[in-house]
């Protein structure tokens, strides 16, 4: 269906591809199976996705390039002024996109226990917004590590414009190539990208490079609904070597880690929101988007982020924030901090611009 749409073989005459895949899945709900052959297709994506999410350094800074190596305007035509391309953070539904991805990084900074000094990793930095509100408010030392060449470019770029490049710096690195110690760990909306079969490798490593009393935290897309395998549209089209995990596959394997469990979050309907803008603004500027790629791109993102958004309201999607520590008495006893925390810090809502390649050259 997704590639009928693409070609334009599938034309819909009333409502858009949101309209028809609400009416899809609010009648499947988080059932994958709708019949027989379903139920094989399912069961044979299972039984494959060890072999589709096998992610070495190499195959994952591939994956990596195919989606975030994309042109800059594409990103700056749909995204906040901060490109974070992540779910954003909703107290209330009447807040603008902007407003709501400040709310997201100020969450998580809270969870962080931060302070002036303290080393930071951010692993899958992106464009580097994140590491940069940290370092900015709390005046924390911070690493981020992309595979993205493009957003390791913007985001050493962007730390420059902000004078605090002495203190906030990006690598083009894979974590697992790292070896030195942090105080904090984040890591925001990344792990999607690790696949089931790294995830051992990956929260032993996060124990390797936390110091003893450290503290981390794992922002990520999930499934409320069990275990199950990436769509296999998305897979060839959009996020290959992607899947977002049951909480079920990731406690585990932080226990085998020797990780401690202090907090888990989970956000609902706030990464349907964060699509919903996302899929507004694109198609606002769907003819400039066209201007660079073509009609069948354009009609790729639009199933990308309509079906997105359809997945997180009806289909068993969700978003985790994980906390973890290598200690038991890393954090607090109780939650209050957090909102302590938040009340503190201030929110971002004037980030420094990500540059454009052609305006760079």
């Amino acid at each position: 269906m997704g590639e009928a749409f693409m070609d334009g073989r599938l034309v819909i005459e009333k409502g858009d591809v949101y309209d028809m895949l609400a009416v899809f899945m609010q009648n499947i709900g988080w059932s994958t199976s709708i019949g027989p052959l379903s139920n094989i297709a399912s069961t044979a994506r299972k039984i494959s996705r060890r072999i589709a999410q096998y992610n070495p350094a190499r195959k994952s800074k591939n994956n990596v390039a195919h989606h975030y190596d994309l042109k800059d305007e594409l990103f700056d035509l749909f995204l906040d002024a901060d490109r974070q391309y992540s779910c954003a953070y909703f107290p209330s539904l009447d807040v603008t996109l902007e407003e709501a991805q400040a709310y997201k990084k100020r969450h998580i900074a809270a969870k962080l226990l931060l302070k002036p000094g303290v080393k930071v990793l951010d692993i899958g930095s992106g464009w580097g917004g994140m590491g940069l509100y940290i370092s900015d408010v709390t005046k924390a030392d911070v690493t981020g590590i992309t595979l993205s060449e493009e957003q390791h470019r913007v985001s050493n770029a962007r730390a420059q414009a902000a004078g605090i490049a002495d203190r906030v710096r990006f690598e083009l690195v894979d974590y697992r190539a790292l070896d030195r110690k942090f105080d904090r760990i984040v890591s925001v909306g990344m792990f999607e990208h690790v696949g089931v079969n790294h995830y051992d490798a990956y929260f032993r490593k996060i124990a390797t490079l936390l110091n003893e009393d450290g503290v981390g935290l794992v922002h990520a897309i999930g499934r409320s609904d069990g275990p199950g395998a990436t769509n296999p549209w998305i897979q060839k089209y959009i996020f290959p070597g992607g899947y977002s995990p049951a909480l079920s596959e990731v406690l585990p394997a932080i226990e085998r880690a020797g990780l401690v469990v202090t907090d888990i979050e989970i956000l609902r309907i706030h990464y349907a929101e964060t699509l919903k803008h996302w899929r507004e603004r694109f198609n606002h500027h769907r003819d400039q988007i066209r201007s660079f790629y073509d009609e069948r791109f354009c009609r790729m993102w639009d199933m990308y982020l309509a079906a997105s958004e359809a997945t997180f309201r009806w289909g068993g999607h969700m978003v985790f924030q994980i906390q973890v520590a290598k200690s038991v008495n890393a954090v607090p006893l109780t939650r209050d901090y957090i909102g302590e925390a938040e009340r503190r810090l201030p929110l971002d809502l004037q980030p420094v611009p990500a540059p454009n390649r052609e305006a760079a050259e």
